[in-house]
């Protein structure tokens, strides 16, 4: 399936955040993630599930200033 992550269109296998993630290789939990402009919550990463052409924003912390 073809979606959107962090402005850059890619082919995924995953059909959830949390799978995705993993497909990835995110790791820990540092990390907020947007679908379509919607925070998800930790909690909902395994249950959101994931459509061609969803936009996905992965957002990292990053140290300075």
């Amino acid at each position: 399936m073809r979606v959107i992550i962090n402005g850059e269109a890619r082919e995924i296998a995953s059909m959830s955040v949390d799978a995705l993630l993993g497909e990835l290789d995110y790791e820990g939990t540092h990390f907020a993630v947007a679908v379509n402009y919607d925070v998800l919550p930790k909690s909902r990463w395994a249950e959101t599930q994931l459509k061609s052409g969803d936009e996905v924003e992965i957002i990292t912390p990053r140290q300075g200033g």
